[in-house]
Parts: structure tokens; sequence; C-alpha cells
């Protein structure tokens, strides 16, 4: 016969008790850390308002009964919503995420950080106009940090795709645990509701890989954060806990979920995530072929008029890339695009540049983008797998050569680090701001353009304002 099972409340897993004392105790104190966050912060917000020019994404955006609104409750950037912090969190999530163009993430698993910024941007603004609290941007600053920290910590060495589990699971957990603390949580109440977080399990990545990549991908983060404000507010109501939710036996994420192995930190939570964290800057493409379009761009010159004459385009690249993008076939939708390594490189050689429109379907529908990608073949460089997961590296390699009909080729190509990478900061902040401006001047008339653009070129007093009064810049009429 089977023992009956203790009902002896056990103490909480490691990891939540790790997570919920560096969110309640520890204080920040890296300077390069705070600096990148105000870059990400703007970034982010940026990556939000170019969205807002594509009906596929503005058509999930408001509340979730039309015309109704929620006074005192979370403005959404970009917009005239006025929601409960909730689908405010959803808004703010999904309008960020749906170019796939904010930071990145690259480790055993995957993933955007500052999707987390939905969550804590909204409830921040609501904390402050519906409970009198006194969040300036410089807590939102605080909070992205150690949200960035949470989940790329979580993913250095726990790779969750490779249980077919996808990395919004991370931003559920991380602004759970950021959002609870905006809300005055305790320590005990951070883990409870980081508890409910795990005990959601996780998403299948089914809609991020062929056959079936779709739009979900691009508000998938967006349901992820809304969910954490949904289980913060609950638990800062009183709702209980689950303290053994990751280890106990047949019931437990790790069991269930994690083919039976705990998690492991291989350091513990500080600002390293913030610090390394990738932007990007030059276009909106997955992060594994980033390096990939620029070195496409670099080789456009000398192809561009030589393009009916090309034999074979050859990609040395890194596993990771493989494993996610490397596709061949039709391609569906403007998110099967952004997520194949050969159709982004071929518009990289084709037209030496990349933006979200040539992903739609008038611009896809040239026939030389898929001629170009039948051409197409893709290896796996051991060096650069090696590289990508050094943690003193963390490159993310691509080259290109082409061979033409004649016999000809031209040089590999190589890019290790892409201009977003840490070891290109000098090079990419100037052309981060620029591509701020440039979606703030896109979005919001002259006047309102420069008033934001005026407020955000201050750190000091950025960091100094008022929630509100920050996300009143962005208010559209």
């Amino acid at each position: 016969m089977n023992s009956p099972r203790s009902c002896v409340r056990p103490e909480a897993d490691d990891v939540l008790v790790k997570i919920a004392d560096y969110v309640s105790d520890y204080r920040v104190n890296s300077q390069e850390a705070v600096r990148t966050a105000r870059y990400c912060l703007l970034d982010t917000l940026g990556c939000g308002f170019l969205a807002m020019a594509f009906p596929e994404c503005t058509k999930l955006l408001g509340p979730t009964v039309e015309g109704t609104s929620v006074p005192h409750g979370a403005r959404v950037p970009g917009t005239s919503y006025e929601l409960d912090p909730v689908q405010a969190a959803f808004n703010i999530g999904c309008m960020i995420r749906w170019l796939d163009f904010n930071d990145t993430w690259l480790a055993a698993e995957w993933g955007h950080p500052s999707d987390n910024l939905g969550g804590i941007l909204a409830v921040a603004d609501y904390q402050c106009r519906a409970r009198k609290a006194t969040h300036t941007v410089g807590d939102v600053i605080d909070a992205m940090i150690k949200a960035h920290e949470i989940q790329g910590v979580l993913a250095l060495e726990n790779s969750f795709n490779r249980v077919g589990l996808d990395h919004v699971l991370l931003v559920r957990i991380a602004s759970t645990a950021v959002v609870t603390g905006l809300l005055g949580g305790s320590r005990e109440q951070i883990i409870d509701a980081v508890s409910n977080a795990w005990a959601d399990g996780g998403a299948l990545r089914t809609y991020r890989h062929a056959p079936n990549t779709g739009s979900r991908k691009s508000w998938a983060a967006g349901d992820a954060t809304s969910r954490a404000v949904r289980l913060a507010m609950m638990t800062m109501k009183g709702e209980m806990g689950y303290p053994s939710v990751l280890s106990t036996k047949t019931w437990g994420f790790y069991d269930v979920l994690f083919q039976g192995k705990d998690f492991t930190l291989p350091r513990p939570f500080g600002s390293y995530v913030m610090e390394q964290v990738l932007f990007k800057i030059s276009f909106p493409a997955e992060f594994h072929a980033q390096t990939a379009v620029e070195a496409a761009m670099i080789l456009h010159p000398d192809v561009k008029n030589r393009l009916g004459e090309i034999e074979q385009v050859r990609i040395r690249t890194h596993e990771s890339a493989i494993r996610i993008i490397d596709k061949v076939g039709a391609l569906n939708n403007p998110a099967d695009r952004d997520h194949c390594l050969q159709y982004m490189t071929a518009i990289g050689l084709i037209f030496g540049e990349l933006t979200a429109r040539h992903y739609e379907d008038d611009l896809a529908a040239d026939p030389r983008i898929d001629g170009l990608r039948e051409k197409m073949v893709t290896e796996e460089d051991q060096q650069y797998t090696e590289a990508y997961l050094d943690p003193e590296k963390r490159s993310i390699a691509n080259a290109i050569q082409v061979t033409f009909k004649d016999g000809s080729q031209t040089e590999w190509v190589e890019v290790e680090y892409p201009v977003g990478h840490r070891r290109r900061r000098e090079e990419g902040i100037p052309l981060l701001i620029r591509k701020f401006e440039g979606a703030v001047k896109e979005r919001f008339a002259a006047e309102q353009a420069d008033r934001i653009l005026a407020a955000c070129a201050e750190p000091a007093s950025l960091d100094e304002m008022p929630v509100p009064d920050f996300v009143d810049l962005f208010v559209v009429p």
C-alpha cells in the first residue's frame, strides 16, 4: 500500500525565497545598470509607438468591453485609453512586443525582458492615480532592472524551450514578483504570488514554430505580464500561495513540466542582465538573425545588380538559430517571416535594409525573395555555438557567402556581435536614441513630440518625475 501523503505545509521552495528576498531587499547600486535601464525604458516605449501604425496590433488594444473606461486607472502610452491595470498591462505589453523590436536575452532560454514593462508601468501608474502612491520613473527603472534580472538569471541554464514551453512563462514570473513589490507586498506575499505564477504552468511554443507560426507570439508577452498583475492583486487581497509548487512530487512544476529536474541558478540576483542586455537597434528581426541581416546588408552593394546570377547563398550560424528560425517552404504571415533566417537574409541582400513593412503580404509577394531563399544553405558553425553560450562572450554570430553561376564568390562576411550588444554599446546608443526619436515623431504631433523628447533628454529630472506625469506625456487625445 502507498503511504498517505503528509499534510504538513513545507517550507517555500528555494527559488521562490531567493526571488522574494531579491525583490524585497536588494538595492541597485550599478550606475551602468541604471543608465542602461533608462535607455531600455525609452527604447521599449518607442517600439510600442512604432507598432501603432499596424492595425493588426491596434485592433487588440483598448478595454475588454469596447467603450468602457476606468477613472483613475492606468493610462496606455500612445493612446487615449484609461484602463484597469490588468488590461492596461496587456495593452502595453502587446504594443511593446508586436514588431519584435524590443530588447533580447539569449542563453539556455531566450526572451525579451522589457516585456515586463507592461505590468510595471501599468501598476505604477495605477498606484499613483488611484491609491495616491508616489512612484517615480526611477522606481520604474529599479523595477525593470529587477524584472530583467529574474527573467534573465532563470534563463541562463534552464531551457524551457527544450521541454516545449514558451519563454513568456518567465515574463509572468518576473512581472509577478516585481509588481507585487510595487503594490507594497511583503516578502511572504511575493512568495505567495510567485508560487501562483508557477502554478499556471506555461504556454506552448506552438505559435512560434512552423507550420503554426502566428500572431499570438506578438501578444503572448502582453498576456503574461497582465496575468502577473492579476495574480499580484489577488495576493494583496489575501489569496494564498503554494510553497512547494516547484518541488512537490508528482504535482509540482519540476515533475510535471521540467522532466523532473530542478532549476539551476548559476549566479545570485543582482544587475547582471540589464548590464548585458541586447538591444534591437538596426531592424526588427528575431535576434538570432540580427548579425545575418547585417552581413547581408554589407554584401548588398556587391550583389544587388547580380541577383539573377546567384547560384547559392551559404549561411554559417549557431545551433539556436537553426533550431528556431531555419525554415523552408511557404511563409504564411508576417509573424512567420520575421522568424525565418532565410527570409530576413534575402531582404538584406535584395533591398539593403529591413523594416517591419518588409514582412507584410504585398512586399513578401516579390518573387525574388522566395527565389533567393531556395538557393540558401544553412550550416551550424560549432565555434559560433560555443561562443553563443560562453558567458564571457554571448556572441550571436552569423556569416554569409554568395556564389554566382560563373563560379565567382564574394568573401565570407562575418558579424559576431550585433549593434545592440554590450560590446558595441558606444556605437549603438546614439542609434538607439535616434530610433526612439523617430518613433516619437512618427506617433505624436510635432509640439507634443518636442515636449516628450525634451523631458526624456534630462536623466536626473526624468528619474524624479512622478509616473503619472511621465505617462501623461504620451497620451493621445
